[in-house]
């Protein structure tokens, strides 16, 4: 055993993951088991029926993915016999009190003797998200985790991933602390600020289901409710306030458990490892990049000088290994930034400027083959500008059609359901980016630079797990890794159009 080397401490560990089947939960397993196959057991928690469901959904949306191609190399025939020693899926969720149901009780008392780490990422990242889903996940499925943490009894950490926006729409340098969640932490003094919601939640809910309305309209309502609490509180959106909320429970009811808390900013396509450009999902940048480059986003609320602060989802797996082996049973928590606009930033004229070179060089295509045609977006710094130019350039011109569609017995109506459609995905993409295109914050990264310090004094292995934002060339990552990465992994796969 290496016993200066951050691979020789996760020899002989046993892990336990939620959010295993998202992005990062995904890349996290399979670094670790590319860089210490000798870890004694993963168990990841996958929402399931029974063991053989979740062990299917392992290796249909986790190990089968190209993001393992590498692993799968390596190992060649031997590749599903490791997996099978080596991970073990759990039917489950955080949802439960004890995430794996009410009926597994010899089996939690298994884990609880084997488990000494926990890597927590499970979350709804829907920025209008139902409130009653946001709240049993993003909220109580921690203290759900904090639970079941306090009960294993080698834990040597609990790593808890949040998110760097936690901080609300505040401005100028945001630290590595709670003070940021000040107001959130009186409430929850005076009254039990999540218990509240959730009892607010659960009224309308009950309510809605009592009047026998349609999922549809439950849904729009449920999501419009998360929005309107969120806003009361000072935060933009539902996804926000119940992470927040999440971070005020764990600092006040951690008890002895060691936590570490990791506060991301917007994570993207790997930048090297296992290969670079390997992502999943539209995620917010994303969204931006693909209805740009497909010509139906042509102007936004965005101040051209704000820092768009993109971390690569592979450096952000290798923080969060590294603060595993650095803070373990450690029992004072901390919070850790993960992101590059301090030392390493990037605005948003600099990113449009790229994804036009980008766009304009590599054209999609029309269905007939002729190529989209884009023009460089039209920036405007605040949403009362952007909103007042919508509806001069795009609504009142739609008001026009649909009146001769009146008037001509609807002959126009292909149009107008084709052009409303596209200006209410505008609109919609606009008001719930609006808080972080016009974003005015730099996040402090002075703990995360000390972890790097440290681990690179006393690791021999640190650079592999290397998370250093200076390392980024960003016209090269964007254009030469981000998009193309796009385009292959997630792209491709929802739309006809060719490069």
């Amino acid at each position: 055993m290496e016993l200066e080397s951050i691979r020789g401490c996760l020899e002989n560990k046993t892990i336990l993951v939620t959010g295993a089947t998202g992005l990062l939960g995904m890349v996290f397993v399979e670094k670790i088991l590319r860089v210490q196959p000798n870890m004694k057991k993963l168990y990841l928690l996958i929402r399931a029926s029974d063991a053989k469901s979740a062990t299917h959904r392992m290796h249909n949306e986790i190990t089968r993915k190209e993001l393992f191609r590498n692993l799968r190399k390596k190992w060649g025939a031997n590749f599903d016999s490791f997996i099978l020693e080596k991970v073990v899926a759990l039917p489950g969720d955080i949802t439960y009190t004890s995430l794996l149901g009410a009926n597994e009780i010899r089996l939690r008392d298994q884990l609880c003797n084997e488990i000494q780490i926990i890597l927590n990422s499970a979350a709804t990242l829907n920025f209008d998200e139902r409130y009653d889903v946001a709240l049993d996940v993003n909220t109580f499925g921690v203290l759900n985790v904090l639970s079941f943490a306090k009960m294993c009894l080698r834990l040597e950490i609990l790593v808890h991933i949040s998110t760097a926006y936690v901080c609300g729409e505040k401005a100028g340098l945001i630290v590595e602390d709670f003070s940021l969640m000040d107001e959130l932490v009186k409430r929850s003094t005076k009254s039990d600020l999540a218990i509240v919601e959730k009892t607010v939640a659960d009224k309308i809910l009950k309510e809605l289901k009592a009047q026998d309305t349609s999922e549809k309209f439950i849904t729009k309502r449920m999501k419009d409710l998360g929005t309107t609490r969120a806003k009361l509180y000072g935060w933009p959106n539902t996804y926000v306030f119940t992470k927040a909320m999440a971070e005020v429970y764990l600092e006040h009811s951690k008890g002895s458990v060691p936590i570490t808390i990791i506060r991301p900013t917007v994570v993207t396509s790997t930048y090297k490892e296992p290969f670079p450009g390997w992502i999943q999902g539209l995620r917010t940048v994303d969204s931006v990049i693909s209805g740009y480059w497909r010509g139906n986003l042509t102007c936004l609320p965005m101040d051209p000088t704000s820092v768009l602060d993109m971390i690569p989802v592979d450096m952000l797996v290798n923080s969060i290994i590294t603060a595993i082996v650095m803070n373990g049973n450690k029992s004072s928590g901390i919070i850790y930034h993960v992101g590059t606009s301090l030392r390493n930033p990037i605005n948003m004229s600099e990113m449009m400027n790229f994804l036009f070179q980008y766009c304009t060089t590599n054209p999609l295509l029309h269905k007939d083959g002729s190529p989209i045609k884009i023009d460089r977006l039209k920036m405007f710094k605040t949403m009362d500008t952007f909103r007042f130019y919508m509806q001069i350039r795009f609504m009142l011109p739609l008001e026009v059609v649909k009146l001769l569609n009146k008037e001509f017995d609807q002959y126009f109506r292909d149009v107008y359901v084709s052009h409303n459609r596209k200006l209410t995905s505008v609109m919609r993409l606009a008001e719930l980016y609006e808080p972080y295109l016009l974003f005015k914050a730099i996040f402090d990264d002075t703990n995360s630079e000390e972890l790097r310090r440290m681990a690179s004094k006393k690791y021999t292995d640190a650079e592999i797990f290397n998370f250093d934002p200076k390392c980024i060339n960003w016209e090269d990552y964007v254009m030469r890794t981000h998009i193309p990465g796009l385009w292959k992994n997630v792209m491709t796969k929802k739309s006809h159009s060719r490069l």
